[in-house]
Parts: structure tokens; sequence; C-alpha cells
């Protein structure tokens, strides 16, 4: 079962202790998904060969871990916690064990399991979900993805007593209805999150935001994206436990409704190889 809803590569080879992990690029969609969507809008929710853009972290020693579950069936990169309770319909509380603190994801429809339709925010469902579907997804999804990240963390933080963890996504070129921005706002190349300084030394922020602008790509810090549960859940940087998220605009490597890569993919995917190389190069000076 682990093997078809994630992929992990590089961790026989690890070198150094750097992990990249892509919660959103799966495409393999479960059977009992029983959605009412078109799968063209469907599809918009994936971040879209991210998996491909930083596989090469591999082979530079590092490890990265691939989620093959699409996040619109359960999101990786959200609380179990993050859905709000009056959705499912036979959840009793008096029943059930299991505590909901909904954010404003859940209430835009994209919290643990998204409820709207990208882009523009129909509902997902003809009906509620039951309690058992919901359980369903948190246990056989969402625990075993947070349980192989936590250990490939655990063991890379043992093995070398610190670690550099970069929480991949891709974002959309301009702000939709299901945003917490107003529609249409344009995104930067890249927003890196750092959860305002909390998740990771600030070396590592900087030196990621130096290397693209470097290269002439236009990032932003925090705004919008600070990063989430996976930034956030495991990150300490008081005891060299650091996580980023890297979000990088669609736009720049793909057409965004055909989700078909652009001739400029493989630039793109060199270029985030380079930087994955600098960070390489850092942490081996002792400077990360």
């Amino acid at each position: 079962m682990l093997d078809t809803i994630l992929n992990v590569d590089g961790e026989e080879g690890q070198s150094i202790p750097l992990i990249v992990d892509s919660p959103h690029s799966g495409v393999i969609y479960p059977s009992d998904f029983n959605h009412q969507a078109e799968f063209s809008k469907l599809r918009q929710a994936e971040d879209s060969y991210v998996d491909e853009l930083y596989n090469y972290v591999s082979e530079i020693g590092g490890v990265i871990l691939n989620a093959n579950f699409p996040r619109s069936y359960i999101d990786p990169n959200r609380a179990e916690t993050d859905f709000p309770s009056e959705e499912l319909i036979d959840f009793d509380v008096k029943k059930e064990k299991f505590l909901f603190n909904p954010t404003i994801k859940s209430e835009l429809g994209i919290g643990l399991i998204w409820l709207r339709i990208p882009p523009n925010g129909e509902p997902m469902y003809a009906n509620k979900i039951k309690f058992s579907e919901f359980i369903h997804r948190v246990k056989n999804y969402h625990r075993p993805y947070h349980k192989t990240l936590k250990e490939i963390m655990s063991s890379t933080y043992q093995r070398f007593g610190k670690f550099y963890h970069i929480n991949a996504h891709s974002m959309q070129n301009k702000a939709t209805a299901m945003s917490d921005q107003e529609k249409g706002t344009r995104r930067p190349d890249f927003v890196i999150g750092d959860r305002d300084g909390t998740s990771c030394k600030r070396e590592f922020t900087d030196l990621i935001v130096d290397f693209l602008r470097s290269l002439n790509y236009s990032v932003d810090i925090n705004d919008p994206y600070k990063g989430m549960e996976l930034t956030d859940a495991y990150s300490d940087p008081k005891t060299n436990k650091n996580s980023v998220q890297i979000e990088v605009n669609r736009r720049l490597y793909m057409n965004e409704i055909t989700r078909i890569k652009s001739d400029n993919f493989d630039l793109l995917k060199t270029n985030i190889g380079s930087l994955l190389n600098d960070i390489k190069l850092q942490i081996e000076k002792g400077i990360l």
C-alpha cells in the first residue's frame, strides 16, 4: 500500500542533510474519490511536475519524497484537524473521539479534504462525506505521508545533527476565487515561505532568495504563502531542524489549463538544480 501512495528516492545514497518533499504533485486518483468535478478542472489543484523539477536532489546526495495521490482527495500539507465537521454526514461529536479545528483554508474549500472545485469554487461533492470515508483517507494517505517524512527527517538528523527541508509547491499565475488574495492578483516567479522566520535559519531563506534573484527571477517572501503544516510541524531552527516552502509560478514551465510542459520547463529544472547544488555547497562549507 505504501508504495502506491508515495515515492522516496535517495535514502540509500544520502550524503547531505537535504530533504525535499512534493506533497501536491500526485496524479493517481483513488477509485473511491466520488467527486463531481470535470477532470480538467480538478487537475488545476495539482502542483504538476514539481516532483520532476526537484528530483535532481537525489543525484547529489539528498532525499526526495513525493505523494502519488492528489491533494484534492486529501492534502498532506494540512493538519488532519483542518476540516469542518459539519461537512460530514454522520459525525457524532459525542461518539467519535476526533477533534476538528478548521482554518481559513477550510473556509475557502481547500482544507484537509477539498470541498470546492478549482478555479471558481463549485461544490466538489453532490453529498456530504461519511466520517468513515474521512478516517479512511486520514489513516491510509495523510498519516503514512507524515510518518514517512518524519522518519526521513529523524534519520537525517541522527546522522548529521541537522536537516534542511524544502517543501516544494507550484502556484497559479493569478489568484482565483478560491484564494485569500483578491481574484486576478498576479504572483511573482517564486514565493519563499519560512513562517515569518520561525521555521528555518534566516541564512537558509536568504541563500534561496539571493540565488533565485541572481537568476533574475522575481521573488517574494511570506506573501502570500508563509508555509503550512509540512513547513511548521517538524521544524525547529534552534535545534538545526530547518524547513522552508518554495512556491514556483506555473507560468514559468507549463500551460495551466492543458497541464502541458512549456519549452521553458528544462531551463527551470536546470535552474532549480543549480539552486540545490548551491545549497549542497553551502552545507559542505559549513555555512549552513
